[in-house]
């Protein structure tokens, strides 16, 4: 398997593998500041889609379906979110074999410091509503799992879909922070494929950088 170039990024505070059918989310380009090469880079990346729209109604309503993109995206930021990516995969056991979309997330969290299990433990079972909770050994070292059911306030405006997340909470070895692996889908029903899925991401997870590098 070809590795990415982030295996040789010296401030990278994390390595894992990606399973196919994610798509990841440049946050950079999406949320930079205007002026910077970054937000230059996404005008030419949009532009093309722009001048391709039938109409001034259809631009409009593209320009708008962006902006509240880049509001929602903000928003996980705000709450630690440094890594973002959409996926797309097959229902293989479903009748009419459709489309899965889930949202793959990468978060830090301030915490105490305390041993890392603690950490872990802490993170799950304090936090309301969080059940099918396990703690495991890893080869990234102690790791809580658990998993949530969300649905939004009927004011809220937004669909009154359950929305599932499997959770994976990870205390890295200076025992000062916590990073939060996050699977997110209204296919509440695919809740042990999203469990093993994630699972197997969280099993890549090293926070130190490989030892060797693909020439």
């Amino acid at each position: 398997m070809p590795l990415d170039e982030s295996v040789k990024d010296a401030r990278a505070e994390l390595w894992f593998a990606e399973p196919q059918g994610f798509l990841p989310v440049p946050l950079n380009s999406l949320l930079a500041e205007p002026g910077s090469p970054d937000a230059e880079a996404m005008r030419e990346a949009v532009a093309p889609l722009l001048d391709a729209a039938p109409s001034e109604v259809v631009r409009q309503r593209f320009v708008a379906q962006l902006a509240l993109g880049q509001r929602m995206l903000g928003a996980l930021c705000g709450f630690g979110t440094v890594y973002c990516s959409i996926g797309l995969h097959r229902d293989d056991i479903g009748p009419r074999s459709a489309h899965l979309l889930s949202l793959f997330t990468i978060s830090w969290r301030d915490t105490n410091v305390a041993p890392r299990g603690v950490t872990a433990a802490r993170a799950a079972t304090s936090a309301e509503g969080h059940a099918h909770i396990t703690f495991e050994e890893l080869p990234c070292g102690p790791a809580v799992l658990s998993e949530t059911t969300l649905r939004y306030a009927a004011e809220s405006g937004l669909p009154q879909l359950p929305l599932l997340q499997i959770h994976a909470h990870l205390p890295p070895p200076d025992c000062k922070r916590l990073v939060v692996l996050t699977i997110s889908s209204a296919a509440v029903a695919r809740r042990e494929e999203y469990r093993v899925l994630l699972r197997g991401i969280v099993e890549t997870v090293r926070f130190e950088g490989p030892m060797r590098v693909a020439s």
